[in-house]
Formats: C-alpha cells, sequence, structure tokens
C-alpha cells in the first residue's frame, strides 16, 4: 500500500483559508505551487463558495488535510463521512489525502486533537483502523505525526510508536517539522535524533508552521506566528536527511497579508534549491 502518489507534487504550497478566496482567483502569487484545504471545511458548502473553490481546483494542484476522521478513537469509524471524503477528493482531483495520528471523538466530538496510548494495543488498533480507511479510499492514508502535552498510559516513546504505526499499518507520513520541534522541547528528547529516524521512502511531504513560546520549557503548537528558526533549520535537516519533499505552510489564525505568507514561501524554495544544488554538488 505504501506508494507514494506525490510525484506530481513539488515545491512550497499553502493552506488555503476562505477568506483568501477573491485574492487567489484574481491573482495566485506564482510561489504558491499548491494549496491544502481540510476537506471538512469544503464538503458541506454551496453556492458561490463552492464554485469559486472549484474554480481553483481546476486551475491549481490541491491535497487535503482532514481533522475529524479521529483514527485513534474509541468509537467506529465514520464510515459515511470517510466516503464523502472519497468522493470530495475524486470530484476535485486531488491525489493526497493526509490525517493526525490521534484522535478527536469518543462518545462525542472531543474538539482538539487528543494523544493515542504509546502502547504496543494502540499500534494494532490503529493501524487495522487505517487499513480500513485505505481500503475504502482505495489510496494510501498519510498519518501526521502531531503534537501533544501528556502521554497517558505511555509504554513506548512517541518515536517508537510512530514507526510502529507506520510499519504495521503500511502508510505514508506527513512529517510535521514544526510538531517534532515543540515535542522534543516540551518532553525533553532530541528533534534531531527523531527525525533522523523517520522512513524517508513513507515521507509524502512535510508540514511547517509557527509556535507560541509560553515558558522554555513549554511550546504551543498554535499555527498562528511565523516560523521559528530553529524550525527552519530542522527543516533544512529534514531536507538533507530525507530529500527535497513537498513542504506546505500552515497559518491558521492571525494571517497576515498574503505577500507575508509568500515570503515565508520563498525562504522554504530557497531551502529546497540550496539542497538540491548540493546534492548536484556532491554527485
Amino acid at each position: 500500500m505504501c506508494k507514494l502518489s506525490s510525484q506530481v507534487l513539488q515545491g512550497a504550497g499553502l493552506g488555503l483559508r476562505r477568506e483568501m478566496l477573491d485574492d487567489i482567483l484574481t491573482a495566485k502569487p506564482a510561489i504558491i505551487d499548491f494549496f491544502e484545504v481540510a476537506p471538512e471545511n469544503w464538503i458541506p458548502l454551496g453556492g458561490s463558495l463552492q464554485r469559486k473553490f472549484g474554480q481553483l481546483t481546476e486551475q491549481y494542484r490541491f491535497i487535503c488535510h482532514g481533522l475529524s476522521l479521529s483514527i485513534g478513537s474509541p468509537d467506529p469509524l465514520d464510515v459515511i463521512f470517510i466516503r464523502q471524503v472519497k468522493q470530495f477528493l475524486k470530484q476535485h482531483n486531488i491525489s493526497l489525502y493526509s490525517e493526525h495520528l490521534s484522535y478527536c471523538s469518543g462518545k462525542g466530538h472531543l474538539y482538539d486533537l487528543m494523544p493515542i496510548p504509546f502502547t504496543q494495543e494502540a499500534v494494532h488498533y490503529v493501524a487495522k483502523r487505517i487499513r480500513q480507511v485505505q481500503d475504502i479510499l482505495e489510496q494510501p492514508l498519510i498519518l501526521e505525526n502531531v503534537s501533544y502535552y501528556a502521554a497517558p498510559g505511555q509504554q513506548m516513546s512517541e518515536l517508537e510508536f510512530t514507526l510502529a504505526v507506520l510499519q504495521e499499518a503500511d502508510c505514508q507520513l506527513l512529517l510535521d517539522v514544526n510538531n517534532i520541534y515543540v515535542n522534543s522541547v516540551n518532553h525533553g528528547y532530541s528533534a534531531e535524533q527523531f527525525l533522523q529516524a523517520m522512513p524517508s521512502s513513507r515521507i509524502a511531504y512535510y508540514h511547517i508552521a509557527g509556535h507560541f513560546k509560553e515558558a522554555d520549557d513549554l511550546l504551543i503548537d498554535t499555527h498562528g506566528a511565523a516560523v521559528a528558526d530553529p524550525v527552519w533549520q530542522l527543516l533544512q535537516m529534514a531536507y538533507q536527511q530525507h530529500g527535497v519533499k513537498p513542504t506546505l505552510l500552515e497559518r491558521d489564525f492571525n494571517i497576515p497579508q498574503l505577500n507575508v505568507l509568500c515570503e515565508e514561501l520563498r525562504q522554504i524554495k530557497e531551502l529546497q534549491g540550496e539542497t538540491s544544488e548540493n546534492v548536484v554538488l556532491r554527485a
């Protein structure tokens, strides 16, 4: 099942917000190579918003990053929702669908991404559900390493758990570089060692984002600020270790003008170019 489908995707992408629609339709900045959306935010929409969104997906490359699959939930998978996602992907010619290695429901919606217990039992449980989703979608599911602030019932490290799920489920990885850095500070591990241990062949694409520094030993993954210098450095290491892959900039609130976001996209592309040049020089 682990067959990468991102060959047609490259460069730097941006998470699309509804408030950006008119600006993008009027004049999409050339620096944006692709867009990412949460299908839950667009499936229910009709009218002018749906028409505008359809105009964009006909012209530009899109990927999907979901919010409510709840792959680790004790509740049964929402098969109806998964089929809606499948139809959405087909309708808009979207080949990549990622979600979070977490859960957000349990006898009701929890309105947050909760950490799955790092246990061998949870590995088997989650891997089985991932395979079920992949069978329904008829394409690989891409799972993101998530930020977390507590680890209830922990019997394995985050690294061991993540690698075990990827292997048993035979799925792809959305490597969130900011989440690695945030977790390394909050839980006291080496971000570099975690990054290096990731399986290059399973990485479909990268995420970067900003965070909030609550204290020296507590970072909050907010997606509401500019990308911090240590995250840029870790992204460069990711390119060097695992190769240059599509990279998505997330910004969910405190959203600045589009030209400000484009400056961060330009920084992504500069790092990608520098890494590619170094690879050529070494060859």
